[in-house]
């Protein structure tokens, strides 16, 4: 009887504490997730040796000689958004990461309520023709984006001409970063021109009709030295030797 007792006892207190483990583990591990201690993602670094990240003013004032710290080479900054706004710490960011030793780039967020010719020459007037600079982005996704989405072949025409006008000043083909709701609605099958930079902060990237990409925001919840607060953390998708064909 003693010992049936006892069996009972620790069977009761194993279950215990596997219940309060599971609501331990269900309690922490979103914290862990939402305050970057953990992640979905984890690229290699031998099939991704190429890495960095990308900023804008909600990034705050960067330490840059901290960041050389970490082990990026690119960082891909914010100049403007649709046809007026320019980030007030661009040319601070641009100019810094320079002199830190970065390889740069620059981003425009393209809004679907400014003709494109009108976006483009923002961007144009904000990012300096510079030699060693990456090629242009065009963010394109939905949120934070005017509420009205505009058709599939106006939306494309629109991005035609920004295409055209960036080109003609910058002499490279703009990268374009995508979400996967903003390139079903409108990319699959078009701009095969350029070349891909997708967000997925949970799985390695596929597209639906399995068009290759280059570039991979694989979190948005990167801790680094220098910067005081979250950053979206980036890899390029080729060897050291590909990587250079996006430099200017």
């Amino acid at each position: 009887m003693i010992n049936y007792v006892v069996f009972r006892t620790r069977k009761r207190a194993i279950i215990l504490i596997a219940c309060l483990a599971g609501i331990c583990l269900g309690v922490v591990t979103p914290v862990l997730f939402s305050t970057g201690i953990l992640r979905m993602n984890y690229p290699d670094s031998q099939r991704f040796p190429v890495r960095g990240i990308d900023i804008s003013h909600h990034q705050q004032t960067i330490d840059w000689q901290k960041l050389r710290q970490e082990q990026i080479q690119f960082v891909l900054i914010k100049a403007t958004e649709g046809g007026d706004f320019k980030d007030r710490l661009f040319l601070e960011n641009w100019r810094k990461a320079k002199e830190a030793g970065f390889i740069r780039g620059a981003y425009h967020f393209f809004t679907f309520c400014r003709p494109g010719k009108e976006q483009a020459q923002n961007f144009i007037d904000t990012v300096p023709v510079e030699p060693g600079t990456l090629s242009p982005v065009i963010d394109l996704e939905f949120g934070g984006n005017c509420q009205t989405r505009p058709s599939r072949a106006s939306l494309l025409q629109e991005l035609i001409e920004y295409i055209a006008a960036i080109e003609q000043v910058y002499g490279q083909t703009p990268v374009l970063y995508v979400t996967y709701e903003a390139y079903n609605v409108y990319l699959t099958g078009e701009l095969e021109q350029l070349a891909l930079w997708i967000r997925d902060i949970f799985w390695h990237p596929r597209l639906p009709d399995n068009r290759a990409w280059r570039f991979w925001q694989y979190s948005n919840r990167g801790r680094l030295q220098g910067i005081p607060t979250y950053v979206d953390l980036n890899v390029f998708h080729g060897s050291t030797e590909e990587f250079k064909r996006f430099i200017r």
